[in-house]
């Protein structure tokens, strides 16, 4: 019996040895997978931050964009209530100018009404011209005609020469 106790101590402790090795590979196959997530998480860990580090500046990029198309939101409205400003000055300007226009109209009727009137009266001032001309042709023949009658019947040169007789 102490031949097969010993067999079966040997058997054993075999038995222990291959428990251990398997249990000392199994603990380093847990440590190595241990050692490689411990990695893997190192890694994920870098990666969440560098994502979060990338938010943060995408986010103080979207505020500053933000902040630019306010700026210009207030700048379009700014610049839309001066061109109804500018555009209501135009308008203003252009009914004063039409008015204007119309009341030229008017005075350009009644100029051409005057105008009219003007050359119905240098018309007439021709003729009455005319005439007075015809007159004054006629009253100078009628005056030389005098003359000759005046000269004829007064001898004039002897009263201005009374010595030649």
């Amino acid at each position: 019996m102490n031949d097969n106790s010993t067999t079966r101590s040997a058997g054993k402790n075999l038995l222990i040895f291959i428990a251990l090795i398997f249990a000392g590979l199994a603990g380093l196959g847990m440590a190595l997978f241990m050692y490689n997530m411990g990695k893997d998480m190192s890694t994920m860990t870098q990666a969440v931050s560098q994502m979060t580090q990338d938010v943060h500046s995408m986010s103080k990029d979207m505020t500053g964009m933000a902040e630019k198309m306010t700026l210009m939101a207030q700048s379009m409205v700014e610049g839309q209530a001066s061109m109804g400003r500018d555009f209501n000055g135009v308008a203003r300007d252009m009914k004063s100018m039409t008015q204007s226009m119309q009341k030229m109209g008017g005075d350009m009727a009644g100029l051409g009404n005057d105008i009219g009137t003007m050359n119905l009266n240098m018309a007439a001032m021709t003729q009455a011209m005319n005439r007075m001309s015809n007159d004054m042709a006629i009253m100078n023949r009628h005056m030389g005609r005098m003359s000759y009658d005046i000269n004829k019947f007064t001898e004039p040169e002897e009263i201005m020469m009374p010595f030649l007789r």
